[in-house]
């Protein structure tokens, strides 16, 4: 008997870093959760940063990921429609998971409206107040001159290049992503608030901020923050009446 449908939201499990036996093992875990919530999932939604780098020369496609690649191909082989938002670490995501995997992708926020509940979803990337260095960058690395520039670079280089830098990144900021600064400091929290003022959204939910999180914006507005697959391994479910924010553990 087919269980109540569901749809599914999950972001930022940054395949790829720090080394290949440890994203490996988070790849394994993320294809098993698919393969548990495949049976119920009217749609499933991957909110970015899934690889911590990706990016598609003419021909070639990033080494490694076959087994989640193709858990999602199976995924919308058999129907279910599986969205991908692009995050600040696979932006240059191009055609090869519509063509390849049959997913449907998103370059910016999507409203949507399900069981008479309205959804605003993003990766969660440049929204919110302030942070106008990271904006201005994301302009740059968004452009066609910049894609086309990195893609003259061989790709062995190119690939190990990106990720030197998201490792470097990552060293420098330590935890810096990982701690809650506040209702008033969080710029997510700010733009909910915000947009919320101009429509009557029930739920924001995004990822990004690599932190789980479920923050009660108004009466009957919530933002939900799916967190990661890096530590905490959580995810957000809709049950067709309320947004849930879930953990993740792997049977054995």
């Amino acid at each position: 008997m087919k269980k109540a449908s569901r749809i599914y939201f999950v972001s930022d499990a940054h395949l790829g870093i720090p080394d290949r036996e440890s994203s490996l093992k988070r790849e394994k875990m993320l294809v098993q959760w698919l393969d548990e919530i495949k049976g119920d999932a009217d749609e499933i939604y991957l909110l970015g940063d899934i690889f911590d780098f990706w990016f598609e020369y003419k021909t070639v496609v990033p080494k490694g990921y076959v087994r989640l690649l193709g858990k999602i191909a199976e995924i919308t082989d058999s129907g279910v429609p599986v969205h991908y938002f692009t995050g600040n670490h696979d932006m240059w995501i191009f055609s090869y998971f519509e063509k390849e995997l049959g997913v449907i992708m998103h370059r910016k926020p999507q409203e949507r409206e399900i069981n008479g509940k309205l959804f605003y979803i993003a990766h969660g990337d440049g929204l919110g107040p302030a942070d106008h260095g990271y904006k201005f960058i994301k302009k740059i690395f968004s452009s066609r001159i910049s894609q086309k520039l990195f893609s003259w670079l061989h790709p062995g280089f190119g690939t190990g290049l990106a990720l030197f830098f998201s490792r470097k990144s990552r060293m420098a900021n330590g935890n810096k992503d990982e701690v809650f600064l506040g209702e008033e400091k969080e710029r997510l929290i700010h733009f909910c608030k915000e947009i919320s003022n101009k429509k009557p959204y029930n739920y924001f939910i995004f990822g990004h901020r690599h932190l789980p999180l479920d923050i009660k914006i108004n009466t009957s507005c919530r933002y939900i923050n799916t967190g990661e697959w890096v530590k905490s391994f959580s995810y957000a479910v809709f049950d067709g009446q309320e947004l849930h924010l879930k953990y993740y553990q792997a049977v054995e």
